[in-house]
């Protein structure tokens, strides 16, 4: 019989990355058995808004990470399964850090696999010691690039054998090829706020005015709720009145929603060219960019880690951080590249980054885990009768 799988992450109908992302993950390795179930992190100011695939794992346990002490009940319900899967990120667990899953994840009797979404080049003292405790904690721990592995096993005190690379899955938005559009179409999606960079998008967008015709850019996204908590709308309102005074208001359309997958399939389809012109310089996991390449759609991003890992073999092109003219000229150079999309879609044909794929992945590693737990009960069991 098929193993079962616990999950422990965000999960739709809360509107993010990690979110989706398990939801995902979940509907390939539940495979329609119904057997598998999620344990959701629950804030206690989430709205939510997303509805999950009917093949998605069911939610079995809710863990409303504004009370204490809620990890037992989380960790008692992953004990119901064959092998339980924690999606990582600092934020999205209580105390200092995240730190309280550090005891669920010793109360876990199940082989364990930790999928590290963020491992920071710099981090703080208390960042380091949680996350070195949680791949001490964990049987296997996943990231989903190169430079995230080299990250872990430069800056931080880890067992490197734990850790396996298999990449960020991809819808692959297979269809009929892409209509060429009236006017170039660029896009930039996801959740908003400070540090997306879309200022320095719209500054480059106004710069290929001349153009004929000149290209329509969208920002489809809701503003990040925790931004939207804490600063309001202010970012967007600042975004909107810098088109205003760039003079593009009317090559900018807006989509202030957390698009359902097939919308959001449709609007990548839609695209010319996907712009990230994101700020950071720690991202080492980006499902956009990962869409976007699934989609064989070209792509213009900053030099953030996992751009630079992916892009660099030619899907795209790589453009220094807040440097709209750079931006500009990799765009025009993109747009005129007829030749660019047929090229990207003969580099991303193959399967590896599709969803099917990247869940064999992981099945084959909880395999392994499930194999050596196996394996080591056997041996003691033949020392005790000896």
């Amino acid at each position: 019989m098929p193993a079962t799988y616990g999950f422990l992450s965000t999960y739709p109908p809360t509107q993010c990355g990690l979110a989706t992302f398990n939801a995902a993950l979940g509907t390939h390795l539940n495979a329609g058995s119904g057997r598998s179930g999620v344990v959701r992190l629950l804030a206690g100011d989430d709205k939510g808004g997303l509805t999950v695939d009917r093949s998605a794992p069911r939610v079995v346990h809710t863990w409303p990470t504004d009370r204490p002490d809620g990890w037992v009940a989380a960790a008692n319900a992953l004990n119901r399964f064959d092998v339980v899967i924690v999606q990582h990120e600092y934020g999205i667990y209580p105390g200092d850090a995240g730190q309280e899953v550090l005891p669920l994840l010793r109360a876990v009797k199940a082989p364990t696999i930790v999928v590290l979404h963020t491992v920071l080049s710099t981090p703080d003292p208390l960042q380091r010691s949680v996350l070195e405790r949680v791949v001490a904690a964990a049987d296997a721990v996943v990231t989903m690039t190169d430079t995230a592995r080299q990250r872990l096993t430069d800056h931080y005190h880890v067992d490197p054998s734990k850790i396996s690379v298999i990449p960020h899955g991809a819808a692959g938005h297979c269809g009929a090829p892409r209509d060429r559009n009236a006017r170039p179409h660029l896009l930039t999606w996801g959740l908003l706020g400070p540090g997306k960079g879309i200022e320095w998008a719209l500054r480059a967008v106004a710069l290929l005015g001349d153009l004929d015709p000149a290209p329509v850019y969208t920002i489809a996204g809701r503003t990040h709720p925790k931004v939207l908590e804490q600063q309001g709308d202010r970012y967007r309102e600042s975004l909107r009145e810098l088109a205003a005074d760039l003079g593009v208001t009317d090559r900018v359309r807006w989509e202030d929603s957390y698009m359902e997958q097939s919308e959001l399939n449709r609007l990548i389809r839609s695209a010319d060219l996907v712009v990230l012109p994101y700020d950071s310089t720690e991202q080492v996991t980006s499902g956009v960019l990962i869409e976007a390449v699934g989609a064989g759609v070209p792509v213009v991003a900053t030099e953030f880690p996992h751009a630079v890992e992916l892009l660099s073999d030619g899907p795209g092109m790589l453009v220094p951080h807040q440097a709209p003219e750079v931006m500009a000229a990799g765009i025009r150079r993109m747009l005129d590249d007829r030749d660019t999309t047929g090229r990207l879609s003969r580099i991303t044909a193959g399967p590896t980054l599709r969803w099917p794929a990247v869940a064999a992945r992981y099945q084959a590693l909880a395999q392994r885990l499930l194999g050596a737990r196996e394996h080591t009960a056997r041996r003691a069991g033949t020392r005790v009768s000896a």
